[in-house]
């Protein structure tokens, strides 16, 4: 009998949702689950360099997020910015959208939008007659979790470190723990996947094979695929990383991912009984009840261990979700 969505649900306080970041980085608390034996430890994230071998490999996102979040001038409009094909021309989820119909204009700072183009799934396609500056005028898209407004510290924390290309919606949050000096110290390489809306949308389909999952733009280098396929282990941090890897792995028979550097798109939906084959490990932050993301991690741990490591972190007050504390599956 095939899984339904409500087999991920899990009962959460409200209190235990981090809307505001560590001062420290590195003072996170981290749950090690160990697949082999199911047993389960209480860390802290400093402690990660005891679990990990001299022939392991860290893949990270080195996705930046962008303030794609701004306002009309009169404030009756709010625009996410999905996808620029150019400078001026925005794909955008807009609210609400019911008025902005193909010819419909808004005006954002001195630029003046026109709705040219009204997508399938309700997106709207926008030119402007000129560019605007989103570290100006935008503001970041925190998750509706934090319930909250963006503020200034978080166009620093809600970043990783090792942030340089421009294009992400979200964080990849399972980076945000690292600092440069750990991260120094552990032998790592680089993907790109620029983390869209749909990491924020709600499995509303009874069974996960009925969710349309969203796509997502990526890029791994020639160099990082090299270094992935000599690699002992593969540590993914972040279902982001987990997801491109596993993406390029259905085209390969021999090495992990194809040897040659990639780029594209992937919609893959990991969910039980999804074999994971790319990944040997994964660094990863709680995630919502019944969300994809929560299957994602079922599929490599098994969902009643997942579970049960979830009712831990509750019942020991971990810090969850994006600002919250993480877990290392082994």
């Amino acid at each position: 009998m095939s899984l339904t969505t409500k087999d991920f649900d899990y009962h959460l306080p409200e209190q235990l949702i981090a809307s505001r970041p560590l001062a420290d980085r590195a003072a996170s608390r981290m749950l090690v689950i160990h697949r082999d034996t199911g047993v389960i430890e209480h860390k802290m994230f400093r402690d990660i360099s005891d679990y990990l071998k001299p022939t392991d490999l860290l893949v990270l996102n080195d996705t930046k997020v962008i303030p794609a979040r701004l306002f009309s001038n009169d404030g009756k409009t709010e625009i996410l910015c999905l996808d620029r094909s150019s400078p001026m021309v925005w794909t955008c989820l807009v609210k609400p959208g019911k008025k902005m119909r193909v010819g419909r204009t808004l005006q954002v700072a001195d630029a003046i939008g026109t709705v040219i183009e009204m997508c399938e799934n309700g997106d709207r396609v926008i030119e402007w007659d000129r560019e605007i500056d989103l570290n100006v005028h935008g503001h970041l898209a925190l998750p509706h979790y934090m319930n909250r407004e963006d503020e200034a510290s978080d166009r620093d924390r809600y970043q990783t470190v090792y942030a340089r290309e421009e294009g992400a919606i979200a964080a990849p949050t399972a980076g945000l723990h690292f600092t440069p000096e750990l991260l120094e110290k552990i032998p790592h390489c680089f993907l790109t996947l620029h983390v869209g809306v749909g990491t924020f949308r709600p499995v509303k389909a009874e069974r996960p094979e009925e969710h349309e999952m969203h796509s997502e733009k990526f890029h791994i280098s020639e160099d990082s695929a090299s270094k992935i396929n000599s690699a002992g282990r593969v540590v993914a941090v972040g279902t982001t990383v987990t997801r491109v890897l596993e993406h390029l792995a259905k085209q390969e028979t021999s090495n992990r991912v194809p040897s040659a550097s990639h780029q594209g798109s992937t919609d893959i939906f990991i969910y039980p009984p999804y074999q994971i084959r790319a990944i040997d490990a994964l660094l990863t932050n709680f995630h919502l009840p019944q969300s994809t993301l929560l299957m994602l991690v079922s599929a490599l741990a098994g969902r009643e261990l997942i579970l049960e490591a979830y009712r831990q972190a509750v019942a020991e007050k971990y810090r969850f979700y994006s600002y919250g504390d993480c877990m290392l599956i082994l």
